[in-house]
């Protein structure tokens, strides 16, 4: 991962919204949730949460394919498992260590 991506992604975490919304998103894998749902759960009105997951997707940190009516949202687990891997590549003077690896080892069946 480039800096870059790495800032955009800090950056769309950087909200507690947005935070709430992506954790409540890597609970909720692989099936994911439709938009009003995790509106509901976490009490945001939907046009509020929509601004919110726009710059989630820009920072492509949440997949979205629709179903029907809705929109289902997904965390980007291979996004989350880059920006980990980009945080701790330094970890033990650059050599790869036990945490390091098992931060990368972030999976669910469906991503495999």
């Amino acid at each position: 991962m480039e800096i870059e991506a790495a800032l955009a992604c800090l950056a769309a975490l950087a909200q507690p919204t947005r935070l709430e919304a992506f954790r409540l998103l890597v609970r909720h894998e692989p099936e994911g949730l439709p938009a009003g749902d995790i509106a509901r759960t976490l009490c945001v009105p939907q046009n509020t949460l929509s601004a919110h997951l726009n710059v989630l997707s820009q920072a492509k940190l949440v997949l979205s394919a629709r179903a029907g009516r809705s929109i289902v949202y997904r965390a980007d687990l291979a996004r989350l498992n880059a920006l980990a891997r980009f945080l701790a590549e330094d970890c033990c003077g650059g050599a790869t260590c036990a945490p390091a690896d098992s931060l990368a080892a972030i999976k669910c069946e469906s991503h495999e």
